[in-house]
């Protein structure tokens, strides 16, 4: 069942954002599509932004249009990170509590999706479990204190797809060694990173921490996201369904409405809420109701933390 439109029947709008002059965002994956117009976004209303982006190429580039479309003063630098590398993803994290005492928003923007075969990060996992779960669960791990300390708010950039595949963990085969399909993987991966997020919300909800989590998804947006690696029959489809498709911009929206807006609902799901929650007004979606399955979490919890190499008790 839709639900009602907090937000009235246009939605939710960057109009909404008032000046952001002194607060810091960091955003995984801001080169380019989604993470970078959010990252132009928050610069517009004078925020500063760091990018946590796996090409150097690709940041000087995105900085520079950044710089010529928001103004040469804008506060915009990126770190070097690459989640499938957990070793990457170390070294950004200990950059990133050096150079950046205050975060007041940490958004989980990077992805990968719709991969043609099934390939292995560096560490062994299947590279959307890997990309979209596991990285981000030790990144956030490892600048938890500081967020924190800076009561920041988490941001995960979820899918419509946590409603589609398995609608559960896989746990006796996280790899799909055995059935792996470039959707159904993918799926399983957002369902992962989103069960982590309400788990961490439960979490921190538990623990009265001074940090609040946020889920939200894009819609069908015009991003580089499932194009890269993708089987033909994907592509096809995503050329199909372009004309269809919201610019990348609105697919920002839902992201920005999770760092910025106030008095968000616990354990909601933010995004485009018509055509099937592939595009029209931004507001509360449907959310999958497995997603929220606490015993599954805690195995997922439990699983992370062995397969990244930490602990996490909170």
């Amino acid at each position: 069942m839709a639900k009602t439109n907090p937000f009235g029947p246009k939605g939710w709008t960057p109009e909404r954002v008032g000046d952001l002059t002194g607060k810091t965002y960091v955003i995984t994956g801001a080169n380019a599509g989604a993470g970078f117009e959010a990252a132009k976004i928050l610069l517009s209303k004078g925020a500063a932004v760091v990018m946590l982006n796996r090409s150097a190429p690709k940041s000087e580039a995105a900085i520079a249009k950044l710089k010529q479309d928001v103004g040469a003063d804008a506060d915009v630098r990126f770190i070097l990170m690459d989640l499938a590398d957990l070793a990457s993803v170390r070294q950004a994290a200990e950059q990133l509590l050096t150079e950046v005492p205050q975060i007041d928003a940490f958004i989980e923007n990077a992805a990968i999706a719709q991969v043609a075969t099934q390939k292995l990060t560096k560490d062994g996992f299947e590279s959307q479990l890997g990309t979209n779960h596991y990285g981000h669960f030790l990144l956030i791990r490892l600048v938890f204190d500081r967020l924190v300390e800076s009561k920041a708010r988490i941001i995960i950039v979820g899918s419509g797809g946590h409603k589609m595949g398995l609608k559960r963990l896989q746990l006796y085969d996280m790899n799909f060694d055995k059935n792996y399909n470039p959707h159904v993987t993918y799926c399983h991966s957002k369902f992962a990173q989103m069960m982590f997020a309400y788990d961490l919300e439960r979490r921190v909800k538990s623990a009265n921490l001074p940090v609040s989590v946020h889920v939200c998804h894009p819609g069908m947006a015009k991003t580089t996201l499932a194009q890269e690696e993708s089987a033909g029959f994907i592509k096809f489809m995503l050329t199909i369904s372009a004309p269809f498709a919201q610019s990348a911009e609105r697919g920002a929206w839902p992201e920005i409405l999770c760092a910025t807006e106030e008095n968000l609902k616990p354990f909601a799901y933010y995004g485009p809420t018509k055509r099937n929650e592939m595009g029209g007004p931004v507001g509360e979606c449907v959310l999958e109701a497995s997603v929220l399955d606490a015993e599954q979490a805690q195995k997922l919890w439990t699983l992370s933390e062995k397969e990244t190499g930490v602990t996490w008790a909170l």
